[in-house]
C-alpha cells in the first residue's frame, strides 16, 4: 500500500497548478504519469449545460474512434437463422435468441455491446430493466438494432465508443491506452468530443461545452481547453 500511495502522490504533484491544458499537452501529462502494473485507459469526461431529466436535452451517440479503443470489446447478438449466422462469421461472441434472453436474466452478462435484429426487439424488450441501467440495450440511433449485423459487429470491435449523458449532465469515454502514440490519442479525444460537440440537442441553452476533463484509469484528472478539444 505504501507504494501505491507514493505513486499517487507523485502523480498529484505532477498535476499541481496544471489546469485547461491543450489536448496535446493534457495527453502528455497524463500519458507520464499513467504508471499502474498494467496498460491504463485514457478516459475523457465531458461537463455539458444540459438537464437529461427533460427529452430534449438528453445527448446520445456513438463515435467510431480513428485509432481504435485498445480495449477487446465481447459482442453479443440476438438474432436467429441467416443473420444468426452472419453474425457469428463477423465475430460475434454471443448469438442466440430467447436461449440468451433467459442467460442474461440468470444474471450472466458476459458481454461489452449488444445488438439486435428489429425483429428480436419483443424479446429484448423483456431485458430493459437489466440492460438499460448498464447502456447495453440495443438502440437503432446508435446503429445497434439493425440488420446489417455483421457491420455492427465490426464497428463495435473496431474502435466505435457509445455515449450517453449521465444524470448530472456528463458524458465520458474512453478513448484508448497509455501504450497509444501521444498523436493518436489527441486524434481520438478530438473525435469523440467532436461527436458530442455535434449531438448537441435541441434543447440545450447557454454554454453546451462546460468543461472537459482527461485522466487515466488510476491516475488524476486535469481539465483540458475546450477550445483546442473541438479544433478540426
Amino acid at each position: 500500500m505504501a507504494k501505491q500511495g507514493k505513486r499517487i502522490r507523485k502523480a498529484a504533484e505532477a498535476f499541481e497548478g496544471k489546469e485547461n491544458l491543450a489536448v496535446a499537452e493534457a495527453v502528455k501529462l497524463v500519458k507520464a504519469n499513467a504508471t499502474a502494473k498494467f496498460d491504463e485507459t485514457v478516459e475523457v469526461s465531458v461537463n455539458l449545460g444540459v438537464d437529461p431529466r427533460h427529452a430534449d436535452q438528453m445527448v446520445r451517440g456513438v463515435v467510431s474512434l480513428p485509432n481504435g479503443t485498445g480495449k477487446t470489446v465481447r459482442v453479443a447478438v440476438f438474432a436467429r437463422g441467416a443473420k444468426a449466422d452472419e453474425a457469428k462469421a463477423a465475430g460475434a461472441d454471443i448469438v442466440g435468441a430467447e436461449d440468451l434472453m433467459e442467460t442474461i436474466q440468470g444474471g450472466t452478462i458476459e458481454f461489452d455491446r449488444c445488438v439486435a435484429t428489429p425483429d428480436m426487439m419483443p424479446i429484448v424488450g423483456r431485458l430493459g430493466k437489466i440492460l438499460g441501467p448498464r447502456n447495453l440495450m440495443p438502440n437503432p440511433k446508435v446503429g445497434t438494432v439493425t440488420m446489417d449485423v455483421a457491420q455492427a459487429v465490426k464497428n463495435a470491435k473496431g474502435g466505435e465508443v457509445q455515449f450517453r449523458v449521465e444524470k448530472a449532465g456528463i458524458v465520458h469515454g474512453g478513448v484508448g491506452k497509455a501504450s497509444f502514440d501521444e498523436g493518436k490519442l489527441v486524434e481520438n479525444v478530438r473525435a469523440f468530443v467532436q461527436a458530442v460537440n455535434r449531438a448537441k440537442p435541441t434543447g440545450a441553452k447557454g454554454t453546451y461545452l462546460k468543461k472537459i476533463s482527461l485522466s487515466s484509469t488510476m491516475g488524476p484528472g486535469v481539465s483540458v481547453d475546450v477550445s483546442s478539444a473541438v479544433a478540426e
